[in-house]
C-alpha cells in the first residue's frame, strides 16, 4: 500500500510499466494532469532551486568583531609589526601564535585562533598608538615592558630587522611610555628568545 497522502498505481507507456506515485494534490487518476511544479527557466532552473543556489554560494555575515582588551591590543599590534615591511612570513606567524600562546596561557589551537580574530582586528583597527595607549592604561609598567619585548621578538622572527617593522615597534614604544633604553633591554631579551 502506498504511504498515505500519496497513491501508487500503475501507467502504461509505451508498452512499459512504470511506477508512478501521485502526490494527493487534487489530482483523481493516473492518466489526470499531473501535479503542477514550478516553470523551469530557459536555462532549466527553477526559482526556488535557484535561491538555494544563491544563499548557499552567499557569503555568511561575518560575526562581529570583540571589543578590544589589552591582550587583543597586543597581538594586532604584533600583526601590525609583522605586516609592516609587507611581507608577513610564516615564522612571524608562528612567533606570534607561541607569543600569545606564552602570554596568555592559550593552547596552540586557541593562540591561532586569537590570532586570527587579532588579524580581523588589525584591518579595522584605529591606529598603533590608540592600541598601544589601552595596554599603557590598563597594565603594569613590567607588562608594557613585555609587551616591547615581544613586539621586537616579532621584529627578529624572520632574522632580519626591517625599517617599517622598527619604525612601528618605536611608535609604539612612545605611546606604551617607554623609553629608548627600555626598548633596547627589550631588543637584548628578545634576541635571546
Amino acid at each position: 500500500m502506498a504511504p498515505l497522502g500519496q497513491r501508487a498505481s500503475i501507467v502504461s507507456n509505451g508498452g512499459k510499466q512504470r511506477l508512478q506515485k501521485l502526490h494527493d494534490c487534487g489530482c483523481r487518476s493516473a492518466g489526470d494532469q499531473q501535479p503542477s511544479l514550478p516553470a523551469p527557466s530557459r536555462h532549466g532552473l527553477s526559482l526556488p532551486m535557484l535561491e538555494r543556489l544563491f544563499k548557499a554560494f552567499s557569503a555568511p555575515t561575518p560575526e562581529p568583531l570583540p571589543e578590544p582588551d589589552e591582550k587583543l591590543a597586543l597581538g594586532v599590534l604584533m600583526v601590525r609589526v609583522a605586516k609592516s615591511d609587507s611581507n608577513y612570513k610564516v615564522s612571524e606567524i608562528s612567533r606570534i601564535d607561541r607569543l600569545l600562546a606564552r602570554l596568555n596561557g592559550l593552547k596552540p589551537i586557541e593562540a591561532a585562533k586569537m590570532r586570527a580574530t587579532c588579524e580581523k582586528l588589525d584591518k579595522a583597527a584605529p591606529p598603533a598608538d590608540e592600541f598601544a595607549h589601552l595596554i599603557r592604561e590598563t597594565v603594569s609598567f613590567a607588562a608594557r615592558i613585555d609587551a616591547l619585548e615581544a613586539l621586537w621578538e616579532v621584529v627578529l622572527a624572520d632574522g632580519e630587522r626591517r625599517d617599517e617593522e622598527i619604525a612601528v615597534v618605536n611608535e609604539v614604544r612612545e605611546a606604551l611610555g617607554l623609553s629608548e633604553a627600555d626598548s633596547d633591554k627589550a631588543r637584548v631579551i628578545a634576541e635571546d628568545n
